[in-house]
């Protein structure tokens, strides 16, 4: 197979060539969103055996979201001046050693290790993987499509970590949520070495370390005060040094990025109304994933006592919706512009949270499915458009970056929402648990409203 290239960051493919190096992307990124999701309906047997409490629990999630959102957006540019398959390569072997270290992890302390480096691998593979779709797609309409597609998988991914996690804990034990990793990542290795083209872009930026300690410290902090402070009290010594710490790196953030000439993250990027609404919407649908998918766990397993498998087969019809309302809003995207999707996106997880405001240890199993069908709905429908107006709201030898941002704002999202249902419920015995949940429900639908108003935002994009 033949490939012409124009320039050195665009490379003219076959149609086959094309959807073969999508299927290829998307193999990686099922990888990265299964990560994300998996351990999720483990962590009662995780925490058994390695005599870990909720707040261990939380940064074993958190420890891979965190260093994933921390390192995208250096990631991209790496990829864009180093070449985007050695980046992902590389991102891949990095991902597959970690995995092994996370089955063979001997305390709860070295699975957390295991899980950051992890992160490290996953950075490398998210958004240079889409970075490689849309420079492997020059026409808009294709690329809209092959977003869709990609955002179907991605949804899948997320969305079916529970059920697989829960199929694996039957037959298995904890340790095969990571033992899985291996032969797909030897599958993606060599299948990217056959089919995917280097290319990097015409105008690499130079990396921002200074722009990037101070990111990391932000996320850091952030989350780690929301995961410690039911332990250390909102108000002791302890928490206002954190909130403290968090304003004055996030300031200082603000102030390097903006003297910078080749900034981490351009912050006038954020004055465009569609593109700020973009991260704002990646944010909030991942706080709603997170939420759910940690209160379900929690819920089904310590207050209803059901069975991993049976809680991870539980969250079916969010998987279900996701990956058929995804590539649907691709295609709706392609046609009409982001609006509709969005607002369809906003509407349903409104509806899938404001259903469970009142969950108690007794609540019927059809209302339960009803939401979680609901929130993967909204879930399907939302991630094509912000990753379709944030793709296209930076240039397209900047693919690296855009993908980047959008995937720092899920990842940080999905971290958030973590941490915030871990606090709702830490110290919550099994007959308390569901009260406890409560507003962990109300922020799903907050995220679902927040949706909608991006969706508003939107709009003049279609004029």
């Amino acid at each position: 197979m033949t490939t012409t290239t124009t320039h050195p960051g665009q490379a003219v493919l076959s149609r086959r060539r094309r959807w073969t190096v999508l299927a290829v992307c998307c193999l990686s990124m099922f990888l990265v969103g299964l990560d994300t999701t998996i351990v999720n309906v483990g962590l009662p047997a995780i925490g058994q055996g390695l005599d870990a409490d909720t707040r261990g629990l939380e940064w074993i999630v958190d420890a891979y979201t965190l260093v994933l959102a921390a390192l995208l957006i250096s990631a991209g540019a790496l990829a864009d001046r180093f070449g985007r398959r050695r980046v992902f390569q590389c991102g891949l072997v990095v991902f597959g050693v970690a995995s092994l270290l996370c089955a063979l992890a001997p305390s709860a302390g070295a699975l957390v290790a295991a899980r950051a480096v992890q992160g490290v691998g996953a950075s490398m593979l998210s958004p240079v993987a889409l970075a490689i779709v849309v420079n492997a797609m020059p026409d808009p309409k294709e690329r809209a499509q092959a977003i869709g597609v990609w955002a179907s998988v991605f949804g899948l991914s997320m969305a079916a970590g529970p059920v697989t996690g829960g199929a694996l804990l039957a037959a298995l034990d904890w340790r095969a949520l990571f033992w899985i990793n291996a032969p797909v990542i030897a599958v993606a290795l060599l299948l990217s070495a056959v089919f995917v083209p280097e290319s990097r872009s015409p105008r690499p930026r130079r990396l921002d370390l200074p722009g990037q300690l101070l990111l990391t410290v932000v996320l850091a902090v952030v989350v780690g005060v929301l995961i410690e402070g039911p332990r250390v009290g909102w108000t002791s010594p302890a928490a206002l040094a954190g909130y403290a710490a968090a304003v004055l790196a996030t300031a200082g953030f603000v102030r390097v990025e903006a003297r910078r000439s080749e900034p981490l993250m351009d912050l006038r990027l954020f004055t465009r109304p569609v593109f700020s609404g973009a991260v704002a919407g990646a944010v909030a649908v991942f706080v709603a994933l997170g939420v759910t998918l940690l209160l379900n766990t929690l819920y089904l397993q310590h207050t209803r006592g059901w069975t991993p498998l049976a809680a991870g087969v539980a969250t079916l019809p969010l998987a279900v919706g996701a990956t058929v309302c995804a590539p649907w809003s691709g295609r709706m995207v392609g046609r009409t512009g982001p609006r509709r999707p969005l607002l369809l996106a906003g509407a349903f997880v409104t509806a899938g949270g404001l259903l469970l405001v009142r969950l108690a240890p007794d609540t019927g199993v059809v209302l339960l499915l009803a939401s979680y069908l609901l929130i993967g709905i909204g879930f399907g429908f939302a991630n094509a458009p912000i990753t379709n107006t944030a793709v296209n709201g930076l240039p397209p030898d900047r693919a690296g970056v855009a993908g980047a941002i959008t995937s720092t704002a899920r990842q940080l999202g999905s971290a958030v929402g973590i941490a915030l249902a871990g606090a709702l419920v830490t110290g919550a015995g099994p007959t308390e648990l569901a009260p406890a949940s409560r507003p962990g429900w109300i922020l799903v639908a907050a995220c679902g409203v927040v949706l909608l108003l991006v969706a508003q935002a939107s709009r003049p994009k279609e004029r």
